[in-house]
């Protein structure tokens, strides 16, 4: 998608620290990352996620995280997680959106299309995204240095068939980043789409065990969240992080169709 002029992109870095961070996705994968990395740092973190138990083992090995129970699939769940997140922290100054689920989809097989599949991925991938950001945008609007973080994909830019939901959402997601950017531009919230290339995560492990996935091997997590910590603190609004760069440039011009032609064989 090409950029309209009107909102170029800034070059304002963001803090690192002293922050309040909300991350939904916070159990695993870049969720989890992430969580750690500002963790370390010694913001305060806090992490969603649907399973109780899997929020309360990454709390247990990082002493000082907390957690909260939110589906993000469910606007009430969202709903009565936001107005906890916000009594509770009253500083919280960073939603990054990050739960996402992705599946093969295959319609040219003789097997029934999953619509339920299809739903949950939708919801979870952009849907929720942005009912958390409506959700929280009236309390961001109060705090200094609010940010908005929306994880998007490389295969926002460029698609991989073999996932056509899963790439919609994420397309989806960056259209959305643009707009909201826009509209927020005189409130003081900032919106950052970070933009992932292929991680090693369990995000399409089932998918993996089943047929492999052809091209390059998966960026290892450790070494995409320390260079997506980089991206952060580089400034800009659309942070690529390694191989999505080139997803997002081919994306954006005329190279797109020789770079899907690529990815497909």
């Amino acid at each position: 998608m090409v950029r309209p002029p009107d909102v170029a992109p800034s070059v304002i870095p963001m803090e690192l620290k002293g922050n309040t961070v909300f991350i939904t996705g916070g159990t695993s994968g870049i969720g989890k990352g992430l969580a750690e990395a500002f963790h370390r740092l010694g913001n305060r973190v806090v992490i969603a996620g649907r399973r109780q138990d899997a929020l309360e083992r990454v709390c247990a090995a990082n002493p000082g995280m907390s957690s909260l129970v939110m589906d993000v699939t469910d606007r009430d769940s969202i709903r009565r997680a936001t107005a906890e997140a916000t009594t509770r922290f009253p500083d919280l100054n960073v939603i990054i959106n990050n739960a996402g689920v992705q599946r093969a989809q295959d319609f040219a097989s003789d097997q029934p299309f999953d619509d339920a599949a299809m739903l949950d991925e939708v919801n979870t991938n952009l849907v929720g995204l942005i009912r958390c950001c409506g959700a929280f945008i009236p309390h961001l609007r109060r705090v200094p240095r609010a940010t908005i973080v929306n994880v998007s994909s490389g295969l926002a830019f460029v698609p991989l068939a073999r996932f056509p939901v899963y790439c919609a959402t994420k397309a989806a997601v960056h259209s959305f980043a643009l707009s909201l950017r826009h509209q927020l531009r005189e409130t003081g919230i900032r919106v950052i789409e970070l933009i992932p290339p292929y991680v090693a995560t369990d995000l399409d492990r089932t998918t993996r065990e089943t047929k492999p996935r052809d091209g390059p091997p998966p960026m290892p997590l450790a070494d995409f969240i320390a260079e997506a910590m980089k991206e952060l603190v580089s400034g800009g609004d659309e942070l690529a992080v390694a191989g999505a760069k080139w997803l997002r440039s081919a994306g954006t011009n005329e190279q797109g169709p020789q770079v899907f032609a690529r990815l497909h064989g």
